[in-house]
């Protein structure tokens, strides 16, 4: 029985789980996060632990968070099809198309589970790429490494923004909205703490967010 109370049927949709970057540090933020996060306390959760590196701290969190919204998707892909979401939109006013700047260079409208694939795809090759997220303690990041997490966070909000929008009825039914609205909180926060997301990409979720953050 995987998680949620599902059985195989969703089993080959799912893909492996990341691991934390190895070495000793990754292991320690990763036991870091568990420990605040049975705590309780989500605000606490997202802070940089004292003297830790920031960039260690957003790549830790980019796996962990990229391994939530991919098991939470999961859940949703006998109900998420080319014919029940033929774009990837956000209720009557988004849509999202892909392009990841290599292979599609223009971006192209297709259905929201193609946009997930193509996304999932795309944040495991940024996340399995040692050049941008160095597995080795004390490898140094690229400079550039805070745009790429900044563009996988604003592309996993798409993915929340996609599932309250056109899936919360189905949640409900499955007696997951508890969890999903945790793990949105936990992303939420996070990536307010560190402004990962402009505020302009909030607009699909904005009053989710502002009840969160009560601003």
């Amino acid at each position: 029985m995987s998680l949620f109370g599902l059985g195989s049927r969703n089993q080959k949709t799912f893909r492996p789980k990341k691991s934390a970057p190895s070495g000793s540090k990754g292991a320690q933020l990763k036991k870091h996060i568990d420990a605040t996060l049975g705590s309780g306390n989500l605000r606490e959760a997202v802070r940089l632990p004292p003297g830790e590196d920031l960039n260690e701290w957003l790549a830790i969190n980019a796996v962990d968070f990229f391994n939530q919204v991919n098991i939470l998707y999961g859940t949703l892909t006998e109900f998420c099809t080319p014919s029940t979401c033929p774009t990837m939109t956000a209720g009557a006013k988004y849509e999202y198309r892909w392009a990841d700047g290599v292979s599609i260079k223009k971006p192209i409208e297709v259905s929201a589970p193609k946009y997930v694939e193509y996304l999932m795809e795309w944040i495991e090759t940024q996340l399995d790429n040692e050049s941008i997220f160095p597995q080795k303690l004390g490898a140094p990041f690229p400079p550039n490494f805070q745009d790429v997490v900044k563009t996988i966070f604003k592309r996993l909000f798409r993915v929340y923004a996609h599932i309250y929008h056109s899936h919360f009825q189905m949640i409900m039914s499955l007696k997951e909205e508890a969890h999903l609205n945790t793990c949105f909180k936990h992303f939420v926060l996070f990536t307010w703490e560190f402004r990962l997301i402009d505020q302009g990409e909030l607009a699909p979720l904005y009053e989710l967010v502002e009840s969160i953050l009560k601003l």
